[in-house]
């Protein structure tokens, strides 16, 4: 996607999808590949091209545009005009003895009909079609035919080419064509042109030019109106996209977050299991009362597991049918008594210490000093069984640290059966995405200590207020 251009993606489609060509501008020989430009309205196209399912352009200046209903019926119209028009107006000129006037002849008509003739492929070839327009009319005004209706076809293909070609091709030939018509015509004729002719020629030019400029300008206007409202609709796809992207990405973090979260659960309550059940063996016949309480804690446990991994499990579900970003539902570290419950029901002695001022925290960091205060729990319960655990909250305006520390463990601890979970890898990681730390290592008096500091401004947490 990065060598890719957006405009050539588009491109590429409209051509794959569409079969439009973008077309260069008036008198532009080639576009860089990409660029995205609206065709000329049907107006200037003509209204017989294809439907716009199968729509192919090409330049305007070599356009291969096939000859239409409207081609054929402009043409008609045309040739009417200048036959009955040209008949009439030279019959008037022979009539009032205008000099070097003759009677239209064979070759007059054909003069006056060839004309409207070839504008049949002025939308194919307009440069081409103007320059044989503007020689069969010179031919008709040399043969001493007159002035008259023979003009009406040159205008239709000046105004083709002045639409749709570069000025340079069209413009220059109007003040040539003047020149022409004041001094070379009339001096080859042998009969000057009436000043009252001279003026309604240049007025005729000058009304000509103004038309086909009007007509560009509105055709520019009507291109950067349909470009601005392409570039428009591509920057709301873009940014639909990028939502859709950025909406992606956050359910998926928030999966892993969760698969996370069902492995640290799971850790967690089999380790107390372990112990517990150890613990139950140990005393099934000597303290049967002990056995029973911990086989209880076995119950307690495994239910409130249960519990975590249908939740977790429905929230993954739900998240998928709705097409939303999961929600974990694990306990944050504002409830303590909650957190702390099922290391106590497993017989570890934990007290609480809060200090500072209670806040609401946002709900990553909430939710990840509770996993990390669940892990190092996890760990005394394995590593030191008997001993007390003393975790420590501590609220700051731009911080939560959260300490667990546990004593020296009365009797050398067993080897644990169990399978290192997340650990203090696991607890380490999940700071470091927020931006905190964790501090591992052994005590003086031969306990263990981990502590943990999370930013309470980070871009996961300013994301998530927004």
């Amino acid at each position: 996607m990065g060598a890719v251009s957006f405009g050539q993606r588009i491109g590429d489609h409209n051509r794959t999808v569409h079969g439009i060509d973008n077309p260069p501008e008036p008198g532009e020989t080639h576009r860089p590949t990409g660029a995205i430009r609206h065709t000329y309205p049907d107006v200037i196209r003509g209204a017989c091209a294809p439907p716009p399912g199968r729509r192919r352009y090409r330049s305007e200046v070599t356009s291969t545009a096939r000859p239409c209903g409207r081609d054929l019926l402009v043409a008609a119209v045309v040739a009417a005009a200048q036959l009955v028009g040209g008949h009439a107006a030279n019959r008037f000129a022979v009539a009032h003895g205008v000099a070097g006037v003759h009677p239209v002849d064979g070759l007059g008509y054909a003069l006056l009909l060839a004309g409207p003739l070839v504008l049949v492929l002025r939308r194919a070839y307009p440069r081409a079609v103007f320059f044989t327009v503007l020689a069969i009319a010179v031919g008709y005004l040399f043969a001493d035919y007159g002035y008259g209706p023979v003009f009406v076809s040159l205008i239709v293909a000046f105004l083709t080419a002045a639409t749709r070609v570069s000025r340079w091709y069209t413009y220059p030939f109007v003040p040539v064509g003047y020149a022409l018509m004041v001094w070379p015509v009339p001096a080859l004729r042998g009969h000057p042109v009436e000043s009252w002719q001279l003026a309604g020629l240049f007025a005729w030019l000058c009304v000509l030019v103004a038309v086909a400029e009007g007509v560009r300008q509105r055709h520019a206007v009507v291109v950067a109106r349909r470009q601005r409202a392409e570039a428009a609709r591509r920057n709301r796809e873009a940014e639909r996209a990028r939502e859709l992207a950025e909406r992606e990405q956050h359910a998926t973090e928030e999966r892993l977050a969760i698969a996370r979260d069902l492995h640290d659960v799971l850790a967690h309550s089999l380790s107390v299991i372990n112990v517990q059940s150890s613990v139950a063996l140990e005393l099934f016949d000597r303290r049967p009362e002990q056995a029973a309480t911990a086989l209880a804690a076995i119950k307690t446990v495994s239910r409130d597991a249960l519990g975590e991994v249908h939740a977790l499990l429905h929230s993954l579900r739900a998240g998928a049918e709705n097409g939303v970003a999961p929600t974990s539902p694990t306990v944050g570290i504002t409830d303590l008594d909650t957190l702390l419950g099922p290391a106590r029901t497993a017989g570890l002695a934990v007290r609480a210490v809060v200090r500072g001022t209670p806040q609401r925290l946002p709900a990553v960091v909430d939710g990840a000093a509770a996993r990390i205060a669940r892990e190092a729990l996890t760990n005394v319960l394995r590593h030191a069984p008997g001993a007390e655990a003393v975790v420590t909250v501590e609220y700051s305006p731009d911080a939560l640290t959260v300490t667990v520390d546990n004593e020296r463990p009365p009797n050398a601890p067993q080897p644990s059966t169990t399978v290192g979970g997340n650990g203090i890898p696991g607890m380490r990681e999940r700071a470091h995405a927020l931006g905190g730390a964790v501090t591992t290592g052994p005590r003086a008096d031969g306990g263990f200590h981990v502590g943990a500091r999370l930013p309470l401004r980070t871009d996961r947490t300013t994301q998530e207020n927004r």
